[in-house]
């Protein structure tokens, strides 16, 4: 039992005197320097904000491709890199700009769609970037009319 009185006293003294140091003494000024440019670099997002959200083609009629561009500008404050541009479907086809979009510039994202379907038709694309909400959804539309049958309103 003494052995384990001692050996707990011997613990508990080197314990203490190697807390005994000033921990502000042992902050190295440069991981200071270097958490600092760490933590501003982190502040640094891009911010994607688009003309429009939602494009409508209007009436158009069945298998008649149509093409809108999407404008967007980065109001951010770093470079803008758009990782991905998905659709609802396959008739719908995003093409995003390749190279990032400094902050300030402009860029546009060219969405191709087939005229497949009938009647009300809304597809959605979906941009992955960058940036701190990590996507965005944007929306087509059109009231598409089948082929050889006479014009229908979407009102009719």
């Amino acid at each position: 039992m003494k052995k384990v009185i001692l050996a707990l006293s011997a613990i508990s003294v080197m314990t203490f005197t190697s807390c005994k140091d000033n921990a502000s003494s042992k902050i190295k000024s440069d991981n200071v320097a270097e958490a600092a440019q760490r933590d501003e670099a982190g502040n640094q997002v891009p911010v994607m904000e688009f003309e429009e959200m939602e494009h409508d083609f209007g009436t158009i009629e069945q298998g008649t491709p149509q093409e809108t561009a999407f404008k967007f500008k980065n109001t951010g404050n770093a470079p803008l890199i758009i990782t991905n541009a998905t659709s609802s479907c396959g008739c719908t086809v995003p093409n995003p700009p390749k190279d990032p979009i400094a902050p300030g510039e402009t860029g546009e994202l060219i969405v191709k769609f087939n005229g497949s379907g009938q009647n009300q038709v809304s597809k959605t694309i979906t941009v992955t970037a960058n940036t701190e909400k990590g996507s965005e959804m944007l929306r087509i539309k059109a009231f598409v009319n089948p082929k050889n049958a006479g014009p229908v309103s979407p009102n009719s």
